[in-house]
């Protein structure tokens, strides 16, 4: 286990807190005018899907688990589940929707990723920096537009709808932020 100071933690870490993992979801860095600062964090617990709030001074430290990456490859989605196949072994296994998070957003069939593990437990999974994902829906482009502030919503493969500039249509290939959500360019 490493312990980090409040101020270091990122959305995505997973924290260890007793017998308890948790994911953090937000945090917000509050210094109040004379005061002294701290750090609200809102955190989901793994195991049970609960949601813990919880402000913190900036000296205070927290443990970050130590988890196990394996290479895996995403296969189908079951309901709330999604199913992995391990590259190597091709054992199978299946994550909820709830600790996968936002991250449901930018997974697409035989997509290989890595999964984190927390001693045999699948936690959650690391994804690439960017996707590319296919539009399925948008109003149509516009001749002769040029990427000014006019934006447009799109709906994508996942099912994630983003903001795109006039000039993509249906059926293009778009590279999506997997940090903000947010339409990059096209691929």
């Amino acid at each position: 286990m490493a312990s980090i100071p409040a101020t270091r933690v990122k959305k995505g870490m997973l924290i260890k807190q007793g017998q308890d993992l948790l994911r953090v979801l937000e945090f917000m860095h509050v210094t109040p005018g004379n005061l002294r600062g701290f750090v609200r964090v809102k955190f989901r617990n793994i195991r049970n899907g609960a949601l813990v709030e919880s402000k913190l001074r900036s000296e205070d430290t927290l443990e970050r688990a130590t988890l196990d990456e394996r290479e895996m490859q995403y296969l189908y989605q079951d309901g709330d589940d999604f199913y992995f196949m391990d590259t190597s072994s091709y054992e199978q296994i299946h994550i909820t929707s709830e600790a996968l998070g936002d991250n449901v957003n930018y997974l697409k069939p035989e997509m290989t990723i890595s999964v984190e593990f927390y001693g045999s437990e699948p936690v959650g999974i690391e994804m690439p920096v960017t996707v590319d994902l296919k539009v399925v829906d948008t109003a149509p482009g516009i001749k002769g537009a040029t990427a000014s502030a006019q934006i447009k919503p799109a709906t994508l493969e996942s099912g994630l709808v983003v903001n795109v500039p006039p000039f993509v249509n249906p059926g293009d290939t778009v590279r999506i932020s997997t940090d903000t959500g947010e339409y990059l360019s096209r691929a």
